[in-house]
């Protein structure tokens, strides 16, 4: 199995303003050669705004998936971040995982961030989503989802790990950041994968700070590459053998009760 490169792009985005935040990331990926998967913040090109009716776009008529079409292809890379999207009548804030080719997978958030009153305006997703891209079985998680471990129990199925690399995207407030760099790597030591958690730097509209802290984390725990709380952009490759070898050291997976967390 290949070895996957992965891109954090750390962010300041403007605040409910598309045309600028695409044109930003626009500049910060420029560099950006080589990479098989490239994160974008969470609500990437509107912030985390609760304005569902002005800013939500549709799966089949979205300028911004479009976009990340044209920019997955023209890097030869996958995407993943989210953005909201309004369906029969329902906003949802949607991880899309989009491939080279066009390919889309979606992800709806599952745990809806009450104190910002995400739960009044948006529909919390009900499924949890793995990817298979490039061999790699890619989790894929919004940003409060970090705090509820019991929705992504990783396990074995005929001797098979369920998934290898956790994917979280963000607007994690500095307020709580302690939180978000505890609780990373904790999901990598209980999962035995790899997590690649992308957050955003800046301030909101409301003067809400926001001081990054993206890291790439291994099954151990261990930090591979944190961007720290300045806008940054960093490509890192991880490994699935030497993922492959720790879980064979240290076979833990094999004793979750996968399957009891599922029915």
């Amino acid at each position: 199995m290949q070895d996957l490169s992965i891109t954090l792009i750390q962010a300041n985005q403007i605040w409910e303003d598309k045309a600028v935040n695409l044109k930003h990331y626009e500049e910060l990926l420029k560099p950006v050669s080589g990479s098989n998967l490239i994160l974008l913040p969470e609500m990437f090109q509107t912030g985390f705004s609760m304005n569902t009716r002005a800013l939500a776009e549709k799966m089949d008529s979205s300028s911004s998936i479009l976009w990340l079409k044209q920019q997955a292809k023209q890097k030869n890379a996958a995407f993943y971040t989210s953005l909201i999207i309004e369906e029969e009548g329902k906003y949802y804030n949607r991880g899309v995982f989009v491939e080279p080719d066009g390919t889309i997978t979606c992800y709806d958030k599952r745990k809806l961030f009450g104190m910002a009153e995400e739960s009044v305006h948006f529909t919390a997703g009900t499924a949890e989503v793995i990817v298979n891209y490039l061999g790699w079985k890619i989790n894929l998680q919004i940003c409060y989802d970090l705090r509820f471990p019991e929705n992504i129990r990783n396990g074995e199925i005929d001797g098979r790990p369920v998934y290898d690399l956790l994917l979280y995207v963000a607007n994690w407030p500095e307020k709580r950041i302690q939180h978000w760099s505890t609780l990373l790597p904790a999901r990598a030591i209980e999962n035995q994968c790899y997590v690649a958690g992308l957050n955003r730097v800046g301030t909101d509209h409301s003067g809400l700070s926001y001081t990054g802290q993206s890291k790439l984390i291994n099954l151990l725990g261990e930090e591979l590459s944190n961007l720290l709380d300045s806008e940054n952009v960093i490509t890192r490759s991880i490994s699935y053998q030497e993922q492959t070898e720790l879980r064979r050291k240290l076979p833990f997976l094999r004793d979750s009760n996968y399957r009891s967390f599922r029915n």
